[in-house]
């Protein structure tokens, strides 16, 4: 194996140039040359049709800054499968053997793993290097820390503006069907509710708890200020488990729904609720804010910060792992281990796992969930009871695993 290709491709995040450099630094190491495939399985459908293609030489490695998240290698949301063209996988060949790429490293999630799935199924060579903010791989992926740690930023930065304001303040987040973006940020940023698809919502325990923690705030303030905050991931459930979303948003080019609007159905939820409660009139007259016609019920204002959360720089956790992933996919392809996911390296060795296992979805663990409901979190459920036990380890623990 003289010649590998690097792609990036799903969505962007945090750690990816780690990747892409640490991918064609230990090609170096074994006399390998790395080239970038552009814009993800787009550039490698149209691959034949370039006149050439950037080698990551030591100096091209130079201008990549592995501390800013996106992708030097670019990214496209494209399923190769559903290309409609017969020739589509020898037209892929075709274009690796123009210019003799023996194998390819490829950084992405769920779906452009499973098309790395598709890919090797034909006869690619290929090895995964697993990426999703969402977390809901069975592996660490790159770009979660990175995430959350720009989503809790955000929401602590909230609060001063819903504090001045006295409002209630929504933040809806990326995460689709599993919810670990808007629980770790919303732990780490003392939110007082997190509303996660795991947990289907009734919004009557919501509002309760809403209206006795905000109301204290502000009855308890000297100067009658307080917020309250909430994150909630996309692909929120109701108490029947209905879906909530804004069904004018469409379908992504894998046939995904795109899981928009949750905050605002938040928001209109509470509202109502607000103003219908009689008690809400009473706590406004007494605490010296009601205003007739202008200020007559608490505010509830939805925030998305959508693509925000994706952007600006890496953690440190994610730099290393991009880099040990990124290396660590060369030398499984080296070996010829293809159609596998990195799970990391320890102890001197490469953990791998088989790519169709990796891509299966993990979702929130339901008693570390209920720990936190404990410590006051609100969850849009009754709080449940802990059974935590104890048990004795004799090794390490892998970060959020």
């Amino acid at each position: 194996m003289k010649k590998i290709g690097v792609i990036t491709s799903g969505g962007d995040c945090g750690g990816l140039n780690a990747v892409i450099k640490g991918a064609a630094q230990m090609g170096h190491q074994f006399g390998m040359a790395a080239y970038v495939i552009p814009n993800g399985y787009a550039g490698l459908y149209n691959l034949i049709e370039f006149d050439k293609l950037v080698e990551l030489t030591p100096d091209r490695l130079d201008a990549i800054d592995c501390n800013l998240a996106g992708s030097e290698a670019g990214h496209s949301r494209v399923k190769i499968k559903k290309i409609n063209d017969d020739q589509k996988y020898n037209r892929i060949k075709k274009g690796l053997e123009k210019f003799q790429l023996d194998g390819l490293v490829i950084s992405g999630g769920d779906d452009s793993g499973s098309v790395m799935v598709d890919l090797s199924a034909q006869g690619i060579k290929c090895v995964h290097a697993p990426k999703t903010m969402d977390l809901d791989l069975q592996t660490y992926s790159v770009g979660f820390d990175s995430t959350v740690n720009r989503i809790a930023a955000f929401a602590e930065d909230l609060k001063t503006t819903g504090r001045t304001h006295n409002r209630i303040m929504v933040m809806e987040v990326f995460g689709r069907y599993a919810g670990h973006t808007a629980f770790r940020a919303g732990v780490a940023a003392d939110a007082d509710a997190v509303l996660i698809p795991e947990v289907p919502v009734h919004f009557d325990v919501l509002y309760q708890h809403c209206k006795a923690r905000y109301t204290h705030r502000i009855s308890s303030s000297d100067v009658k200020a307080g917020t309250y905050l909430i994150l909630v991931a996309e692909g929120l459930k109701n108490s029947s488990g209905e879906e909530l979303y804004d069904e004018t948003s469409g379908v992504d080019s894998f046939g995904h729904k795109r899981l928009a609007g949750a905050a605002k159905y938040v928001c209109n939820e509470l509202s109502k609720r607000f103003k219908a409660d009689p008690e809400i009139t009473d706590f406004m007259k007494r605490e010296m804010l009601y205003v007739l016609g202008a200020n007559e019920t608490p505010e509830v204002r939805g925030v998305t910060p959508g693509h925000l959360v994706r952007c600006g720089h890496s953690s440190v956790y994610d730099v290393n792992f991009g880099k040990e992933a990124g290396s660590a996919a060369v030398v499984l392809l080296r070996k010829g281990l293809t159609g596998v996911t990195v799970v990391g390296v320890k102890n001197g060795k490469i953990n791998y796992m088989a790519t169709p296992q990796a891509i299966k979805q993990r979702f929130v663990d339901a008693e570390v969930i209920t720990l936190h409901e404990q410590l006051g979190i609100c969850f849009g459920r009754a709080p449940q009871k802990s059974s935590l036990d104890t048990v004795e380890i004799t090794g390490g623990v892998e970060r959020y695993l």
